[in-house]
């Protein structure tokens, strides 16, 4: 298998999370670097979780992180269908060909007999592994029963030790009898994941199969039907788990964990993947600001961990945050437009401004507050600013009536007549003109406030001094 084919294969059973677009990532990393093709598989047999607006979704979100693919539900290739919905026939092919060739078998077991089983290993302090007792019934026999019973399709585990070479992890050997024969079609005729995906990956020529380390037991029964079915084997790489800062695994008690909410909250989507590209690798140097461009050309599997990956929001804060600095108020007006309070000429001016300020686009009505008409009522601690400083201020607000002259300029001309520098300077101006102890420029500020509104808030802060 020399072309190389990767798929990323989302269940539609809700919002895609971190660890899911991580995932993603990698796969087209992978293939943007080596110049192969990448295949998005959408595995909804969970007839019961998925659901057409979850697809829709996930499509959306990447199609929003910019990680497009060259085949897949709406770009078909010679490979699909790539529902596995729409592939029920060629599983049930499959799983008739193994139960031709005694690789499979009929399981008439009750549901109540496997739980008694289940219970009965949990006691024992044991691994669930199914007891074979349906595993010696005579063909025939067992093709009469299925006519009236209801069963499900087993296969055979091979009594041996198997073997994954692992890109990350190295070799993995599995003993023979670690699983027990496992279900390959459900009683309702629906396939199983590793049995779907087995096929799928194998039909579809994926040269290397990318995903996270909860995969790894599955890999052991998807070897094992890879060689039943003699399908190419593909290279495996599982990836580390992503944990909160706590080291727990990561969850919604983390804060937002799905790529649908960073997006809501005014991540760029660069930043976004730039810190996830970020968990669990690294470019073979001390870069953690890397456009999307940078990323694919450094990106080597080799440099992929094996330790657990830690999620830290700050560092994904200081990606964005230097992200957005790096555009222009006119670049930001468009990426932030679903986030602005207002539209207007002076906007490109008010967000380079206040670029510095914020690490995502969430944060711009907050900080555009001292822009618009109404002012923040100030709280306690920037009152206190405004204390015996009203003739200060009154005397600021005429100096501006009266005189065409840079603001910052003005306002220490005026400061040095009352005697005023540093913070009793520029702090109950900065609480006059905002309403916070905190922001942008000053000089900028006032300008972007227009010389009015300045005199007018001027003005009415005195009242509070």
């Amino acid at each position: 298998m020399s072309e190389i084919r990767v798929r990323f294969a989302p269940s539609p059973t809700g919002s895609l999370h971190l660890g899911g677009a991580r995932t993603a990532l990698f796969n087209w990393l992978f293939a943007r670097n080596l110049g192969g093709n990448y295949v998005l598989r959408i595995e909804d047999t969970d007839r019961e979780r998925s659901t057409a607006e979850s697809e829709d979704q996930l499509i959306r979100s990447l199609r929003w992180l910019g990680l497009d693919w060259d085949e897949g539900p709406d770009c078909p290739g010679e490979h699909g269908p790539y529902r596995q919905s729409e592939r029920m026939e060629i599983y049930r092919e499959r799983a008739e060909d193994l139960l031709a060739r005694g690789l499979a078998y009929r399981c008439f077991c009750s549901d109540e007999h496997l739980t008694a089983e289940r219970e009965k290993a949990k006691v024992e302090k044991r691994d669930p592994v199914y007891d074979g007792r349906c595993a010696g019934i005579d063909p025939e026999e067992a093709n009469r029963r299925a006519e009236t019973e209801p069963h499900t399709l087993r296969f055979r585990m091979p009594q041996k030790d198997i073997t994954i070479r692992d890109l990350v992890r190295g070799e993995v050997t599995f003993p023979a009898g670690m699983v027990g024969d496992f279900i390959l079609l459900r009683k309702d005729g629906m396939p199983v994941y590793n049995f779907a995906c087995a096929v799928d990956d194998g039909l579809m020529e994926i040269s290397h199969v990318l995903r996270g380390e909860d995969h790894l037991s599955n890999s052991l029964r998807q070897v094992a039907l890879y060689e039943a079915m003699n399908l190419p084997l593909p290279e495996f790489a599982h990836l580390s788990m992503i944990l909160g800062e706590d080291r727990s695994k990561l969850s919604k008690r983390h804060g937002a964990v799905s790529v649908e909410a960073f997006r809501e909250a005014g991540y760029p989507a660069e930043a976004l993947l730039n810190a996830l590209a970020l968990l669990g690798w690294n470019p073979g140097d001390d870069r953690e600001r890397m456009s999307l461009e940078e990323i694919t050309e450094a990106f080597d599997i080799a440099r992929v961990h094996k330790a657990a990956a830690v999620f830290d929001r700050d560092k994904l804060d200081w990606i964005s945050g230097s992200w957005i600095r790096e555009r222009s108020g006119e670049e930001l007006q468009e990426l932030a437009r679903p986030h602005l309070p207002e539209e207007g000429e002076r906007l490109p001016k008010i967000l380079d401004v206040l670029k510095d300020r914020i690490h995502c686009f969430g944060d711009l009505p907050a900080e555009m507050e001292s822009f618009r008409g109404d002012l923040p009522t100030p709280d306690e601690e920037a009152r206190e600013w405004l204390k015996g400083a009203g003739d200060f201020l009154a005397a600021l607000a005429d100096a501006l009536e009266n005189r065409e002259v840079d603001f910052k300029s003005l306002l220490k001309e005026v400061g040095k007549e009352s005697g005023r520098k540093g913070k009793e300077l520029f702090m109950p101006t900065r609480v006059a003109l905002t309403g916070q102890t905190h922001g942008p420029d000053l000089g900028a500020t006032a300008e972007l406030l227009g010389r009015e509104l300045v005199i007018e808030r001027l003005r009415k802060a005195r009242s509070h001094g």
